[in-house]
């Protein structure tokens, strides 16, 4: 059993712990999904979390909306995931991996099938920032990236 797919170890190395149950977006998610938020501090304009997935967990696609600025940046640490933006070919997620997300861009990111996963997410401010979500990733799609090296 490799690490990403034993949880006891998964979370030994997921240094930014798993945080608490993501129930505030659960709507917008397949799968279990945890939350920590790592800046508590009301003065920091940049949202930091560790967002934690189960296996097979990913969001739904969604845009970061933006008139100026905005967007994500999302820091693999533990585990092993895809990322895939609207019209492109998925691309795997390893620890070290680092994406950035400009706002208005379609995309989802979550767990392989078989590996927790882990990433620090910053929400990039910009003006007139929100976040727009869609229809969840589709099973037959998400199943068939499986086949991908």
């Amino acid at each position: 059993m490799t690490s990403a797919t034993d949880e006891s170890v998964f979370a030994a190395e997921n240094i930014f712990g798993r945080g608490e149950p993501n129930t505030a977006f659960a709507q917008y998610f397949t799968g279990e999904s945890f939350l920590n938020n790592l800046v508590a501090d009301p003065e920091c304009v940049v949202g930091v979390h560790n967002v934690t997935f189960a296996p097979g967990c990913r969001n739904n696609w969604h845009i970061h909306h933006a008139s100026s600025g905005g967007g994500q940046v999302l820091i693999c640490t533990a585990g092993s995931a895809w990322y895939q933006e609207e019209g492109r070919d998925a691309v795997s997620l390893e620890p070290g991996s680092v994406v950035y997300t400009r706002a208005g861009v379609k995309h989802w990111h979550g767990a392989k099938a078989d590996s927790w996963f882990s990433h620090i997410a910053l929400a990039i401010p910009g003006e007139g920032a929100s976040n727009e979500w869609f229809d969840p990733v589709d099973d037959a799609h998400y199943a068939a990236l499986s086949q991908l090296p």
